[in-house]
């Protein structure tokens, strides 16, 4: 069955609900989960003086952000840029930190949790129901590349080379794929908690 519109926001009403009830439904079991979550989701996102702001069109994604940091206590603010289909989420949460470093994590949930994070911010599959399925991790820093395989191979999911697609078009632009053989344990073990993302992995990977 194809994916549908109807589908996505039948998901993120599954998912989105209030806080407490978003935590308790989602695959996170402490906070310092939610917290690597949000620092891998913080690739979507810029600082502008003491505030941190996601962009994203459409508010499915961020109202699961602005749900978990509430349970965290922090608070944020959602609106719509002008009358574009984009919207900005802004946080003052003073945890979230550029510099992270996700090699500083410490157990196999909290590492799972960030890359889940980094997918839903900096990930891709394919929408289309007839194109070859892969999921593929992006961004412009190579270091952080580098570190996200190290995290991968230690919870079990292989990845393909770290490469350059076109040096031409933009040289500092770095991409890997999981591999073909890992699709199923990335899904499992990974998973995502954007809505589009979700109801293409169940589609696709019959989650």
């Amino acid at each position: 069955m194809p994916v549908t519109m109807r589908r996505v926001q039948k998901i993120s009403r599954e998912v989105v609900i209030d806080p407490s009830e978003t935590t308790r439904r989602s695959p996170f079991k402490s906070k310092s989960e939610i917290k690597a979550y949000l620092q891998g989701a913080l690739h979507d996102a810029y600082r502008r003086k003491n505030r941190v702001r996601f962009s994203q069109k459409g508010t499915e994604w961020l109202t699961i952000l602005k749900n978990l940091l509430m349970h965290l206590g922090h608070r944020s603010w959602m609106y719509q840029e002008g009358k574009r289909d984009v919207y900005d989420l802004e946080t003052t949460a003073a945890f979230l930190d550029f510099r992270f470093n996700p090699l500083s994590l410490k157990t196999s949930e909290e590492k799972a949790a960030y890359i889940r994070g980094f997918f839903d911010a900096e990930g891709g599959i394919p929408h289309s129901q007839d194109a070859l399925f892969y999921i593929q991790l992006v961004q412009k820093d190579r270091e952080k590349m580098q570190m996200l395989k190290e995290i991968l191979q230690s919870l079990g999911i292989k990845t393909g080379a770290l490469h350059n697609p076109s040096r031409r078009v933009d040289p500092n632009y770095w991409r890997c794929f999981i591999s073909t053989a890992s699709h199923s344990d990335f899904a499992r073990v990974v998973g995502s908690w954007h809505p589009m993302k979700r109801a293409l992995f169940e589609e696709r990977m019959m989650i």
